[in-house]
């Protein structure tokens, strides 16, 4: 039989899992994926923990113990959401000693409230990492305006970091400068940048939705032709701007020193519209050294019936700036595609968050079912 997973693995993308649960992890499901799926890494955010603890009668017996101490909400969704982190940490634990550090990484968010607060987004992740308490974390942090510092910080305290929410290449430009300046705070700090990782969590399918919806609007011919093509066009111009920068004599210098580099890591890869193939934004997004974190539908249609194409990025880059040529033709403001991008996606996971909130809090009054 076809291995297709373990073809995607071998063209150097690393298959992450976009889910977790205390399920998953009870059940062994988790370990399953990573021993028969070639599952080297889990990512998590506020509607996935939403999910979860809404969903499921594993939390009870936390719950009840939770209540008993009278604990905070905030607190007690911390302590429940980081004790499914670090047990999926164990999990991935093999896969991290594998790579030496560069797989087998759990992703934890800091509090979705404080995207635009960068001095409590510090100090959320270094809680965050001192509570997990595992070398193969990562602490998510946005990559809003107020974000870009914050990631700076906390990878120069040693800290690894997922940067999340990413839309626009300007954006991912100034996510790399940010990681570059944290690994060089780091080495002043002393810190062994062999131990520290971080992945740039850039998301595909959400920029077709919000493109095609106006691309709709327009309604012309032009503009339905170039449907389904803005998000992975603007994913490959995401990678040739990562092998520009991990290009520099600037990189080179903190790579002397034993740095990863910071992965680009494609997100929100299952497919919004049922006219796209369901395994598009793997297929399409294949190239060294990246990440392709799916939720397990998506693992198991590619796994089924995916076609692993050897580098379909880089051969493609031409091709990605016409697609901008043409949506600016059309009538298309990509700059503000991607600014209602990035305000959603902190809305949404805010919105989770404080549904999360309200959930557990009347768990607790209650001391009893999730």
């Amino acid at each position: 039989m076809t291995d297709r997973l373990a073809e995607l693995s071998a063209q150097g993308v690393a298959v992450w899992l976009d889910d977790l649960s205390r399920v998953r992890l009870t059940s062994g499901s988790l370990d399953k994926m990573r021993r028969e799926q070639h599952m080297v890494g889990v990512t998590t955010n506020p509607s996935i923990f939403q999910k979860a603890l809404s969903d499921a009668d594993a939390y009870d017996e936390q719950v009840k113990d939770l209540a008993a101490q009278r604990v905070t909400v905030e607190e007690a969704v911390r302590l429940m959401t980081a004790a499914d982190v670090r047990a999926a940490a164990d999990v991935l634990r093999p896969a991290y000693d594998a790579s030496s550090g560069v797989d087998g990484r759990v992703s934890i968010e800091v509090d979705p409230r404080k995207a635009h607060e960068t001095a409590s987004t510090i100090a959320e992740a270094k809680t965050l990492w001192w509570l997990v308490d595992r070398p193969n974390v990562f602490i998510k942090i946005p990559a809003t305006l107020a974000g870009l510092p914050a990631i700076t910080a906390v990878l120069g305290a040693g800290i690894s970091v997922n940067v999340t929410l990413i839309f626009s290449l300007e954006r991912y430009r100034a996510v790399m400068d940010a990681f570059l300046a944290g690994l060089e705070q780091a080495k002043a700090n002393g810190h062994d940048l062999s131990k520290i990782g971080s992945v740039a969590s850039f998301f595909v399918s959400r920029v077709d939705s919000e493109v095609d919806k106006r691309l709709d609007k327009i309604g012309s011919d032009e503009a339905k032709a170039l449907k389904g093509k803005a998000a992975i066009a603007n994913a490959r111009l995401a990678y040739e701007a990562y092998e520009e920068v991990f290009g520099t004599e600037r990189w080179t210098a903190l790579k002397e020193a034993g740095a990863h580099p910071q992965r680009p890591l494609w997100a929100s890869t299952s497919t919004k519209n049922p006219d796209f193939p369901d395994t598009i934004y793997v297929e399409e997004l294949i190239a060294p050294g990246t990440v392709n974190t799916m939720p397990e539908s998506v693992i198991v249609a590619f796994a089924d019936h995916g076609t692993v194409k050897p580098n379909s990025i880089t051969d493609n880059y031409a091709d990605a700036k016409k697609v901008f040529a043409d949506l600016a033709a059309v009538g298309i403001d990509f700059d503000d595609v991607v600014k209602v991008l990035e305000e959603e996606g902190v809305e949404k996971f805010d919105a989770s968050w404080k549904e999360l909130l309200e959930h557990v809090d009347k768990s607790l009054k209650a001391g009893s079912s999730v």
